[in-house]
């Protein structure tokens, strides 16, 4: 009994057979999905969207608002997160079967943590693609400076070749 390595290949491969001789003759691709799909049993939508805390049963400890102090707020959830982490060592302590609402506080603030580095994810990428696109741009103006100075150091060489070669 023989077995294949590879299944064979899908049978729409053949719309293809043509494609050297005349790319035209291929199917246009499908068009992009728009709006919400499923995918492996799960609800996706193509709009990157950060969904709020609110839509997600979450509630809210940071102020609302679009103008918001990242930086204020990151440390109030923090300087919180390190209080309830110390009320939980004491409760665990003292009283180890109330530890329960101690740990759902703290997972509502690394929720609102969380959230809120999330909705700094899109300043981040702005951020980094300047810096990457600044970084081209630095070595793309050392390279013109280096095959300028090559060129000029290539054109001495020559008028030093012909003095030489006049000289003789």
């Amino acid at each position: 009994m023989a077995t294949a390595t590879y299944p064979p290949p899908p049978p729409y491969y053949r719309l293809y057979k043509d494609y050297l001789q005349d790319p035209t003759s291929a199917p246009e691709p499908p068009p992009p999905i728009e709006g919400t799909y499923i995918c492996f049993g799960g609800n996706y939508t193509t709009d990157d969207v950060l969904p709020s805390l609110e839509e997600q049963g979450v509630r809210q400890l940071y102020a609302k608002g679009p103008n918001i102090d990242f930086k204020k707020e990151l440390r109030s959830l923090n300087r919180e997160l390190q209080l309830h982490i110390l009320e939980l060592a004491d409760v665990l302590v003292e009283r180890p079967s109330q530890y329960a609402r101690r740990v759902e506080d703290i997972s509502l603030i690394f929720k609102n943590l969380h959230h809120l580095l999330n909705s700094l994810r899109p300043h981040q990428a702005r951020a980094t693609l300047i810096h990457i696109l600044e970084l081209q741009i630095q070595r793309r103006k050392q390279a013109v400076e280096d095959i300028k100075r090559r060129r000029e150091e290539a054109q001495k060489l020559l008028k030093e070749s012909l003095a030489t070669l006049d000289g003789h």
